[in-house]
């Protein structure tokens, strides 16, 4: 019997690029979070061996490259089970949009198939399982608001942000990520390296992994019995420099501020009537978090920074690049007011549409959508 899940999108509420590392990759810094915009993917395990691919999207890869063939591949390798996995995918985000699509798929398919198994994998395997295969990968393993350093891969539950309308808007423009990260060296990150040596002010990290535990119990286990994040260690690393340090600096003030409101700042209203949902992230934006690819890919898209302006005339509180693009979201008090703003950027040509963010504990009694 086959079982359907949902896999949702994720924006990038603030991403900070670091020094080009050793290993090839960028140090980064975000806040992932996720947003009800979904696929859908059925597994199925029949008698037999092999993966097989089913999409109608052309763009989507059907051999081993795809996401999601990589971690059924390694899935059942750890569980030492045999069986032909059919992967059936339904695409409704875009490909390569900045929105986390390959990366949830690839998640939910091992939970999927998991439950179609019965079987389960540690905590640990599968996060080793899951950073293998892509660097944003294992924030799907946790849900709602994430902070995740490293490059992106080492994932941290904070404490949730409330439900709110947002706009995700989709110009067709297409972003290479790596070619963003090589104008990203080439043109502004050199401005900012520093050497190795600067690690005074590392603790900063520590309090903002301090405050990022500091989750409600509930966060802690998936409805299918699974602990969804490992027990993180320090987030500290050798080569953090001023500006990564800065952008902790930025979330730990963040989360400082929602303890001093007792809870408030996380789930109350503001003496000035704004909305519970709207608080807390008005508290995220003042600490002036962006996304850095912003620098680098509107210049070469310029019509992404007009979707973004468009957003914020039309009411936005927040609006940015989700990653490098081409994705650009907007969040909003109010639906009435995301649906206005997405009725004017159609009007304008461009593909708008209206969702919500969720919090850990909404993603994870969504996800399931049927099962034997």
């Amino acid at each position: 019997m086959p079982v359907t899940v949902r896999s949702f999108a994720k924006i990038n509420l603030g991403l900070r690029i670091g020094a080009l590392r050793p290993d090839g990759f960028h140090e980064l810094r975000t806040v992932y979070q996720t947003i009800a915009l979904h696929d859908v993917v059925r597994i199925t395990v029949e008698r037999g061996t092999g993966i097989e691919i089913r999409c109608q999207d052309p763009r989507v890869p059907k051999d081993d490259s795809n996401t999601c063939y990589r971690i059924a591949a390694l899935a059942i390798d750890a569980l030492k089970v045999r069986g032909r996995v059919i992967i059936e995918i339904e695409k409704r985000l875009p490909v390569q949009g900045g929105l986390g699509g390959s990366s949830g798929n690839a998640v939910i398919t091992l939970l999927a198939l998991e439950r179609a198994l019965r079987k389960e994998l540690s905590a640990p395997e599968r996060l080793r399982i899951a950073t293998e295969v892509g660097s944003d990968v294992p924030l799907f393993l946790v849900g709602g608001t994430v902070l995740g350093v490293g490059h992106g891969e080492e994932v941290y539950p904070l404490p949730d942000l409330p439900r709110v309308p947002c706009v995700v808007a989709l110009p067709e423009v297409a972003v290479s990520t790596p070619k963003a990260f090589a104008e990203w060296d080439a043109r502004i990150g050199t401005k900012y390296e520093r050497s190795h040596s600067e690690l005074a002010s590392a603790d900063e990290e520590s309090a903002a992994h301090q405050q990022a535990r500091k989750t409600d119990s509930s966060g802690d286990r998936s409805p299918l019995g699974m602990t969804r994040y490992p027990n993180p260690g320090k987030l500290t690393h050798s080569g953090v420099s001023d500006r990564m340090l800065e952008f902790s600096r930025m979330v730990s003030a963040w989360l400082s501020q929602s303890d001093r409101r007792s809870g408030k700042g996380l789930s109350g209203v503001s003496a000035k009537g704004r909305g519970r949902a709207e608080t807390p992230l008005l508290d995220l934006v003042r600490t002036g978090i962006e996304n850095d690819f912003e620098q680098v890919v509107f210049p070469q898209y310029p019509e992404l920074r007009d979707v973004k302006g468009v957003l914020e005339r039309a009411g936005a509180f927040y609006a940015s690049l989700s990653g490098s693009g081409s994705a650009v979201y907007g969040l909003f008090a109010t639906r009435a007011r995301a649906k206005r703003a997405a009725a004017r950027l159609r009007q304008q040509g461009v593909e708008a549409r209206v969702t919500s963010t969720l919090t850990r504990r909404q993603y994870w009694r969504k996800f399931l959508v049927s099962s034997f």
